[in-house]
C-alpha cells in the first residue's frame, strides 16, 4: 500500500461523504431547501448547499480518523488477547448494542418510545452484518467479526457527536454520512493492499493442507 494509493483513498472517501451529507440533507431538511425555492433564491440555496456538503465533508474525516484508529486497535487487540480478540470484540459489539438503546430511553425521560431505540439499535446490527458478511466472502472468513466490530463499534464511537448536538438533523446526517465512508472504507482496504480473495485464501490453506500448491495444477 504506497502513499498514493492512501492519498486516493482519503479523496474518495471525501466524495462519498460530501455527496451522501447533501443527499441526506434534501430529505431531513426539506422546509429549508422550500423556503429558498419559493421564492426562488440561487445565492442562499448554494449557500445551503455548501453548508450541508460540509457537515458531510467533516463527519467523513471523522470517519477516516475512527478507521485509522481501527486498524490500530485490531492489531493491538490482536497482540494483547490472540485467539480471544475475535470473542472480546463480540463482547463490546454486545454492549455498544445495549448502551444504544438504554443511556438515549434514559436520556429522553420517557419522551420517546421505547421501540424507536430498540429499532435504531437493531438497524445498526442488520446493516453491520450484510456489510460484515461481504467483507468476509471477498476476503476471509476470519475477517467478519473485525469487519461488524468497525461497522458497529467504530461507527458508534464516531456517532456520539452527532447524537450529543441537539435536534434529529445532526445525528441523521453523521450517522449516514459515517456509515457511506466506513462501508467504503471497509471494503476498499483489501483491494488496495491486494490482500487474496476469500477463495485465494482457502484455496491456499487447502494447498497447505495437502502439501501442494492450488498453482500447479493449472500448470
Amino acid at each position: 500500500m504506497n502513499t498514493r494509493k492512501w492519498v486516493g483513498m482519503f479523496f474518495k472517501t471525501l466524495i462519498i461523504g460530501g455527496v451522501v451529507g447533501l443527499i441526506t440533507s434534501f430529505f431531513v431538511e426539506t422546509d429549508d431547501y422550500m423556503t429558498y425555492m419559493q421564492p426562488f433564491d440561487l445565492w442562499n440555496l448554494f449557500g445551503l448547499v455548501l453548508f450541508f456538503v460540509g457537515i458531510g465533508l467533516v463527519f467523513s474525516v471523522v470517519s477516516q480518523t475512527g478507521f485509522f484508529a481501527y486498524l490500530f486497535i485490531n492489531q493491538f487487540g490482536l497482540g494483547m488477547f490472540r485467539s480471544f480478540w475475535p470473542k472480546v470484540q463480540l463482547l463490546l459489539i454486545a454492549f455498544v448494542l445495549f448502551d444504544l438503546v438504554y443511556f438515549p430511553f434514559k436520556e429522553a425521560e420517557g419522551e420517546t418510545p421505547l421501540y424507536l431505540f430498540v429499532l435504531m439499535s437493531a438497524g445498526l446490527l442488520v446493516y453491520g452484518l450484510f456489510i460484515s458478511w461481504i467483507k468476509a466472502d471477498q476476503t476471509k472468513r476470519r475477517a467478519f467479526v473485525p469487519a461488524l466490530f468497525l461497522m458497529i463499534v467504530m461507527t458508534t464511537v464516531e456517532w456520539v457527536p452527532g447524537l450529543r448536538a441537539s435536534g434529529s438533523m445532526y445525528a441523521w446526517l453523521s450517522i449516514t454520512t459515517l456509515l457511506a465512508c466506513n462501508t467504503y472504507q471497509l471494503l476498499i482496504l483489501h483491494k488496495l493492499t491486494n490482500s487474496p480473495s476469500a477463495k485465494e485464501h482457502d484455496a491456499k490453506e487447502a494447498g497447505a493442507g495437502t502439501g501442494k500448491n492450488p498453482a500447479s495444477k493449472k500448470a
